[in-house]
């Protein structure tokens, strides 16, 4: 059985649960560094990213989640997950993972009115374009080496990105009825499963 947890500091954690289960996987909660032993990738959900990547210093998560992110270990991050995966941000006081190299700016479309949603063409998903909504939604303002750009909004702008095994968008899969993503990443976390049997 395959494992994904869903880091449930704060944040829409539950709405990740709830389709990983409907996909067929075993998804849990995680709060503290020993639930990180058994799992085979993780989801960074949406909420406010300087919460989140402050509880991860105060849950004594960050080496952990560090060291396997920048390893290979899958990790998906949404909304203020894609804040929290990023290399550099802007004024965010607490430390990141690190895992993608990226600069990401906080807030890029501004408030809670400011949200809005796009259908976006992402190849990796097939032909059908995504429906994406956008919740205070950050925007990945640089994009190094390494980084394959799976969707832009029609500014020409990123908001979703992959290196390697990790993965992040700026709006909320988990809000729609649409799980390609989800199934997107289940496909990364089998194949890096299978690579390390």
């Amino acid at each position: 059985m395959t494992r994904i947890g869903v880091l449930a500091l704060q944040g829409d954690f539950a709405e990740h649960i709830g389709i990983l289960q409907r996909l067929g996987m075993e998804a849990r909660e995680v709060r503290h560094p020993q639930e990180l032993a058994d799992l085979d990738g993780l989801v960074i959900p949406g909420g406010e990213s300087t919460t989140i990547a402050r509880l991860i210093s105060e849950f004594a998560l960050l080496e952990p989640l560090r060291e396997r992110a920048q390893n290979g270990f899958p990790v998906w991050g949404t909304c203020a997950g894609m804040i929290v995966l990023a290399q550099r941000t802007s004024d965010l006081d607490w430390p990141t993972l690190g895992a993608l190299a990226i600069a990401v700016r906080r807030n890029a479309f501004g408030r809670q009115v400011d949200s809005f949603e796009a259908d976006l063409t992402v190849p990796a998903l097939g032909q059908q374009p995504f429906h994406a909504v956008f919740i205070r939604a950050p925007i990945v303002e640089e994009v190094s080496d390494g980084v394959e750009v799976l969707a832009k909004l029609e500014n020409g702008k990123a908001v979703a990105v992959r290196q390697a095994n990790a993965l992040a968008t700026a709006f909320h899969p988990e809000l729609t009825e649409d799980h390609r993503f989800h199934r997107y990443f289940i496909d990364m976390v089998r194949a890096h499963k299978d690579a390390q049997a």
